[in-house]
């Protein structure tokens, strides 16, 4: 098969985060703003063009005081980065459907290569008959390395809030 554009489908698609907090615990949160261009072979990523572009502003955490903290100067800084961004530079077959995709990942002005498990989930066709595709992928980042250093520490020893972020991306595309 031959690279395709593929549009994502960000009503059946999702970016969502967790951290820990207070050193017993995770927080989850998702973006709701978020785009992406595809430009692939679904069933063979490794010559695959990806770029996604998430509103810093669009954090949701499910609290009102939290998210507005999120994205102020302590941490997204959103005013004067309203975007993170990834663009991809390398991807790797590991397995059948199972990828490593690295590339640049920009967020509050920092840029640091990062490496994420992708897996092709599936194709198929929707009752409409527009081919879809699957994917999803997981990794994780150390926060302090884009210069979200915000935290408070624990009378009992800690922090209030962990370093490493875990990331979840569901995406599903159409064919453009």
């Amino acid at each position: 098969m031959t690279k395709t554009k593929w549009a994502l489908d960000t009503a059946h698609s999702s970016v969502d985060f967790s951290v820990r907090h207070m050193m017993i615990a995770n927080v989850k949160g998702t973006f709701n703003n978020f785009s992406a261009t595809i430009d692939a072979d679904p069933t063979d990523l490794t010559t695959a063009a990806i770029e996604f572009s998430i509103e810093t502003a669009s954090v949701d955490t499910r609290n009102k005081d939290r998210d507005g903290h999120l994205v102020s100067a302590d941490f997204f800084d959103a005013e004067n980065h309203p975007n993170m961004t990834f663009r991809a530079t390398k991807i790797e077959k590991t397995d059948e459907g199972e990828y490593n995709l690295t590339g640049d990942l920009t967020l509050r002005g920092v840029t640091k290569q990062e490496t994420f498990a992708v897996t092709f989930e599936g194709q198929g066709k929707d009752p409409w008959g527009n081919e879809k595709v699957g994917f999803s992928a997981q990794g994780t980042i150390n926060r302090s390395d884009y210069g979200l250093v915000w935290n408070a520490a624990l009378e009992t020893g800690g922090v209030l809030v962990g370093d490493k972020v875990k990331i979840n991306l569901q995406i599903q595309a159409a064919k453009a």
